[in-house]
């Protein structure tokens, strides 16, 4: 699997299996542990998930060496408007199971973020965690925490996907050497896109699934994806995308779907 490297230095696998959505319990614990058999090594939880120790247990239960893992949870909303990050923090790694974090995001921008931050800050500097970041932030909250903050966000998780393509907000980040995750990469329940008829000639040419043809489309412009899934088969496909490159028209005509229809919350609302 391919790698992108953060700016301290730190290396994130492209693809990674977000986690939002799968049932707690044994049938989180079943497809992280089927993941992680075919070849998956970086894996997306947090709090709000409710999977965090089902995650942990597939992870013990792997037998892989935690080193070559890369482990990302989240801080939860009310633990920022608490300023209960520290505690936040130490009980997310207890249920998962770890003695530290690869990746520690603050998983919306509620009031009090910057104080939030600053603990995310404290705790890499004590190297409990090895990269920080946060999900869910527009430019005008990145630029107040680069204006306030020591330690800028080495990522953002935020919604991308065909027909939600946020441009302006991944170009900033990406002009500001913070890498972009993307969840709800294939769209979500309500746009989905993998029926799009122009994605579905793409994959048709290259002999691939759409879904393929969507995280090629994102990694190919330096965008981590996380996509989700039960299915064994899907997990894999997921994982296979190195057999093929989509061409600068295939990008054009992929960049002509977006509709700015969002899956997710705004941002917005949380403030």
């Amino acid at each position: 699997m391919k790698n992108q490297k953060l700016y301290n230095g730190v290396e994130i696998p492209e693809v990674g299996l977000g986690t939002f959505q799968l049932m707690m319990g044994s049938q989180t614990s079943k497809t992280v542990s089927e993941a992680l058999k075919i070849g998956y090594r970086h894996i997306d939880t947090a709090k709000v998930y409710l999977n965090e120790r089902s995650v942990g247990k597939a992870i013990r239960n792997s037998g892989l060496p935690r080193n070559e893992l890369f482990i990302t949870t989240k801080m939860w909303n009310s633990d920022i408007v608490k300023r209960k990050g520290e505690k936040a923090f130490q009980a997310s790694l207890k249920r998962l199971g770890l003695e530290y974090l690869d990746l520690y995001l603050l998983h919306w921008p509620m009031e009090g973020y910057m104080d939030a931050y600053r603990i995310l800050e404290k705790l890499y500097a004590e190297k409990k965690i090895r990269a920080i970041g946060v999900s869910n932030f527009l430019i005008r909250h990145l630029e107040n925490l680069q204006k306030k903050c020591l330690q800028k966000p080495m990522v953002n998780q935020i919604e991308v996907n065909p027909y939600y393509q946020n441009e302006e907000l991944v170009e900033y980040c990406q002009k500001n050497n913070i890498v972009v995750e993307a969840y709800s990469p294939l769209g979500g329940s309500k746009f989905s896109c993998l029926g799009d008829p122009t994605l579905v000639s793409i994959a048709n040419k290259y002999h691939v699934s759409t879904a393929q043809v969507i995280l090629k489309w994102l990694t190919q412009r330096n965008i981590v994806v996380l996509p989700r899934s039960k299915n064994l088969s899907h997990l894999a496909s997921n994982l296979s995308l190195d057999d093929f490159v989509l061409s600068d028209k295939d990008l054009d005509d992929i960049k002509g779907l977006n509709k700015n229809f969002k899956t997710g919350d705004d941002p917005e609302k949380y403030e």
